[in-house]
């Protein structure tokens, strides 16, 4: 299921990284595939916040 994009900040700690991948599935979906100005920002914002709520895999040697 899709929602529209949020218009409040959250953090990080506040979304799940399903949550905010879903948000990036949707803006790559409403862009056509091709991000404007705006919507690049937006989706580095995204990233970023995916990648701090993603758990991290442990790396044994």
């Amino acid at each position: 299921m899709l929602h529209s994009m949020s218009t409040t900040v959250e953090t990080a700690s506040e979304r799940s990284a399903a949550e905010v991948n879903e948000e990036i599935r949707a803006l790559w979906l409403r862009s056509g595939g091709t991000l404007t100005t705006e919507q690049r920002a937006e989706y580095q914002r995204l990233v970023l916040e995916w990648a701090a709520a993603a758990p991290q895999q442990s790396r044994a040697a």
